[in-house]
């Protein structure tokens, strides 16, 4: 295999002009030969994705006989062993969702052919001056949605409900018998703190991948409040969502009023159920009488429609992003957006139609870009996963997972949820581990502009065991966290946890910190840790820069992590936020804490950090500071400057 310079956002489809550059070795011969025999229907079989000349009627088992589209994969019936390659320079959009595989032999996705990294895209594109209106002056926005009514899929008069409530959070619920229709008459004593304090489970509903469905319902209310939407759920852990609504596109009021909200449905089902989460939204005192009526499907007049909340607005490539707003009236300067979610549109300040300004604008959406939850033993190798909202690989109750020599990018930013003073809270990691999570593995991989934290495993609840779960020789940059850990809650398990052997830079740099309303840029975000904790470590990483904190650590902790032979250096903000201490020295860190006892504060002196170049100059520090004389950092980082050739990226 010959060894080559390239970019990371040297994607056919895409052009990469943000600010910063990252350059990196990679080997061609990861996007490997399509030649070889496919074995037969008895043993493992390779099947093949071609984004351009594939068609989805194929058997996919040959290059020639490739499949197209990602919901074609979706829908296969794949077994352990058996390995979907996607040709490389191809690009495709939406959610994969992977299959599991078993203890002898795992399902895997990578990639064949010559080119850059296969790419799956969680963003739609508004690239063309007739995808945009103007609505005001300097206001542009996407078009208008409308749907036709198709077939009743759920007659939900008179339906029962069930309801949940937890942490101190108290509703009572009637079914009432009215001549006008029945309806749910619900009491708040208290609202609590978090949405799922509060959660009304209704009837189950078979849905499929892609369907557009619209939900009526009557609503009122003795105190006014924003009806937050519907979800499509398991109905038992790992509580896997399927379909997301949009919320209310007004508030409820006292007087009853029809209202009608669409689900975007992200993964076929036969057994999910409809789920409200309002807890903290509901107000305390309030009287809300809520009569569900139907569930059509329906006909959108576009496409592709913006279902989901948009989290970011990427402009050619990362060379600007999307400031995001909370209404209309908040647009004020160049790249604010609102996206409205009851008429899924989106608002963008421009002085001219966007496209005259720019050649591509993605909107970001809040899926995750691999939605893994409740799966195993599967395999991810050298795919580009890009411009989700929500997670990059997202979900929880996962176990026997390997994520090798990926590249993540743009991730982040959606709606989560609204607080009840009112702030909304926006969230994305790059790589999340939830929940009960065992034996996984992220190596080798790439990440960079994320919203929340490049790689994390965290928890709540007793089912909640994180064990065996291992994160080195990573690139990671501009992300607000490099790595984030926490688990609740004291019945919770988290036993070795390994972060080694990382290159970390710019945490709290990227294109969300400034939109932030919790700047909190730090290479290890550790919040609030409850669980039975042993064998976390983190050992022989690069820690370089960033806006606040080296590291930063809340309440709970009993064990702390084996910190030791990290090199880390900044020049801005303070080494460490411990609890409730900021401490700003690197030697008054390591006597305060006890932690990083052979580690150093250095200059790692990368090749050149301004262009994205962070390979390791010969004179580095950080080429001899493991106990054996090692470097540490991401491995493929340490070889001689001397011997390679950097491509500038495409402009």
């Amino acid at each position: 295999m010959r060894n080559m310079w390239l970019s990371v956002a040297a994607f056919a489809s895409l052009r990469f002009v943000a600010g910063w550059l990252l350059v990196l070795p990679i080997w061609c011969g990861q996007c490997l030969s399509a030649e070889g025999p496919v074995e037969g229907a008895d043993g493992p079989r390779t099947f093949y994705v071609d984004s351009e000349t594939g068609q989805d009627s194929g058997d996919g088992q040959s290059p020639e006989q490739a499949w197209r589209s990602l919901d074609r994969v979706n829908s296969a019936e794949l077994k352990p062993g058996d390995t979907v390659r996607f040709k490389c320079g191809g690009t495709w959009r939406g959610s994969l969702i992977p299959a599991s595989g078993d203890e002898a032999a795992s399902v895997t996705y990578t990639s064949f052919g010559q080119g850059p990294k296969p790419t799956i895209l969680g963003s739609l594109p508004r690239n063309g001056p007739e995808d945009w209106v103007k609505v005001g002056e300097n206001i542009w926005a996407t078009l208008p949605m409308e749907y036709q009514l198709d077939e009743q899929l759920l007659d939900l008069q008179n339906s029962k409900w069930n309801r949940h409530q937890e942490a101190g959070a108290q509703v009572e619920l009637t079914h009432v018998e009215d001549p006008a229709g029945g309806f749910l008459h619900i009491v708040c004593t208290e609202s609590g703190s978090a949405t799922n304090h509060v959660q009304l489970w209704g009837p189950a509903l078979a849905v499929e991948k892609g369907a557009c469905l619209l939900l009526t319902f009557r609503a009122r209310s003795s105190k006014p409040f924003r009806f937050p939407g519907f979800g499509i759920l398991q109905g038992n852990s790992p509580w896997t969502r399927f379909a997301k609504s949009g919320p209310a596109d007004r508030l409820v009021g006292a007087d009853w009023e029809t209202y009608q909200v669409v689900f975007d449905v992200s993964e076929s089902s036969k057994a999910g159920r409809l789920h409200i989460s309002l807890g903290g939204l509901l107000p305390t005192g309030a009287v809300f009488d809520f009569q569900p009526a139907s569930v059509h499907a329906a006909t959108p007049n576009i496409a592709d429609p913006l279902t989901v909340d948009v989290g970011n607005l990427i402009f050619d490539g990362g060379a600007v992003c999307g400031w995001k707003k909370w209404s209309i009236d908040d647009l004020a300067k160049p790249y604010d957006y609102y996206y409205d979610g009851s008429s899924q549109r989106v608002y963008l300040y421009c002085e001219a139609v966007p496209p005259s300004r720019h050649q591509s604008i993605e909107l970001a959406l809040a899926r995750h870009v691999i939605n893994q939850g409740g799966k195993h033993h599967v395999v991810y190798d050298g795919l580009a996963v890009m411009y989700g909202a929500a997670h990059g690989f997202g979900g929880g109750g996962t176990h026997h997972l390997v994520i090798r020599n990926c590249d993540l990018g743009f991730i982040g930013g959606a709606h989560q949820f609204t607080r009840p003073d009112g702030k909304p809270v926006r969230f994305g990691n790059a790589i999340e581990f939830w929940g009960a999570a065992h034996d996984n593995l992220v190596e080798g991989c790439r990440i960079w502009e994320v919203y929340d934290a490049a790689l994390t495993n965290q928890g709540r609840g007793p089912d909640s065991k994180q064990i065996n779960i291992t994160y080195c020789n990573n690139l990671i940059s501009n992300s607000e966290y490099s790595f984030e850990y926490w688990n609740n809650p004291e019945t919770a398990v988290t036993e070795n946890i390994r972060f080694i052997n990382n290159t970390c830079v710019n945490a709290g740099r990227g294109w969300a910190h400034e939109q932030r309303p919790d700047r909190n840029g730090s290479h290890l975000m550790f919040y609030t840790n409850t669980a039975a904790t042993s064998g976390i470590e983190v050992k022989y990483n690069i820690f370089y820069d960033h806006s606040d904190w080296g590291s930063r650590y809340s309440n709970g902790w009993q064990v702390l992590p084996e910190m030791d032979y990290n090199l880390w250096f900044s020049q801005t903000g303070v080494m460490v936020y411990w609890f409730r201490d900021k401490i700003a020295g690197f030697d008054a860190y390591r006597q305060a804490t006890g932690l990083d006892t052979h580690s150093q504060f250095a200059d790692p002196r990368f090749v050149d950090a301004a262009r994205g170049d962070y390979r390791l100059g010969p004179d580095s520090r950080a080429r001899t500071l493991r106990p054996d004389d090692g470097p540490v950092g991401a491995e493929m980082l340490s070889q001689s400057a001397a011997s390679t050739h950097i491509a500038r990226p495409p402009r």
